[in-house]
């Protein structure tokens, strides 16, 4: 979804926070403390963003996080949805030094019907293309991970969703995008996918926030492409029509009797934000916050370091590539 880009001046003064070059294991904090990158809505822009994502990719390289997790979007909407566009994205996803974690977007399957595409073909597609091994993540020095479809075999279709845990903090992706979530009640086959999507995406939270409870994990991180807050027809409130109403009110139940600090990572909206998170009344739900990332024509990313011994476990550093700022 195309969103308003951050402005110049903002990108400017942030990047002279940006991380510089290391060539040694990175020290963040405690002795159980790491980071993670970060991004997504990129490359956007296509072909001319390109390079600018093989930019942002080698500095990545050079800060040598734990991970990153790219929300999705690796396209724009308006952009043809051929298997060549996914193989040049899928190629430099290839090119991350460290484990790589992707949660699919709209653009790459949802809004495809724009560039005469059949949506659910095309989400077939990425699965097929993006998630060979869906209990290994993506980079040249994969990791392993746990996917919805080995987990719980009822939901066999989301390879897509995963979850990992780092010192003792769990990590979880869901398959909820843009655009509604894709819940579009005019197509009967939209709807369908909508809601035997969101069943998994319920229980694979649900599933997952048990977890955290019984290991005893110190925070939990969800990652999902969509800003689930996109309320233009609505005032104060989510609609219940809303393809989101279920996954925030998912996590805010999940939230509250986990206890612990909960981070929402998320893109959409193409500007750097890290906030509280509301729920469908719009009142923040004490213990989460939400983080944002660039995108669109901001090809750069974040940076968060984790501490898991830390009260607030999360604190957040812009990765400012100077070449990538437009004039």
């Amino acid at each position: 979804m195309r969103r308003p880009a951050l402005a110049l001046a903002t990108l400017a003064a942030l990047a002279a926070s940006a991380a510089p070059p290391v060539v040694a294991a990175e020290s963040v904090g405690g002795p159980r403390a790491f980071s993670f990158v970060a991004l997504g809505d990129m490359p956007y822009t296509v072909p001319a963003d390109y390079e600018r994502f093989d930019r942002l990719i080698a500095a990545i390289n050079r800060l040598r996080p734990a991970f990153s997790i790219h929300v999705g979007d690796t396209k724009s909407g308006s952009t043809a949805c051929t298997d060549a566009a996914f193989q040049t994205v899928l190629d430099q996803f290839r090119t991350f030094e460290q484990p790589l974690v992707y949660a699919i977007g709209d653009n790459e399957w949802t809004d495809c019907h724009r560039t005469g595409s059949d949506p659910r073909e095309r989400l077939a597609r990425v699965r097929e293309m993006f998630f060979p091994d869906p209990e290994k993540s993506l980079g040249r020095a994969p990791m392993a991970i746990e996917s919805q479809a080995r987990a719980m075999p009822e939901y066999a279709r989301y390879v897509e969703n995963a979850r990992f845990v780092r010192n003792d903090v769990l990590f979880v992706t869901l398959h909820v995008v843009g655009s509604n979530n894709g819940f579009e009640t005019r197509e009967p086959a939209a709807a369908t996918e909508y809601f035997e999507r969101n069943r998994a995406n319920l229980a694979w939270l649900a599933a997952s926030f048990a977890k955290a409870r019984e290991s005893g994990a110190r925070a939990v991180v969800i990652a999902l492409q969509a800003n689930l807050w996109d309320i233009r027809d609505s005032v104060g409130t989510i609609p219940p029509a809303s393809g989101f109403r279920d996954t925030i009110q998912a996590i805010e139940r999940e939230a509250r009797a986990f206890g612990r600090p909960v981070l929402l990572v998320q893109g959409d909206y193409h500007t750097l934000e890290v906030t509280g998170f509301r729920d469908t009344r719009m009142r923040l739900v004490p213990g989460v916050q939400r983080l944002q990332v660039m995108g669109e024509t901001e090809v750069h990313a974040v940076r968060v370091v984790v501490d898991p011994d830390m009260p607030g476990v999360f604190s957040f550093v812009p990765l400012i590539v100077p070449e990538n700022v437009k004039p």
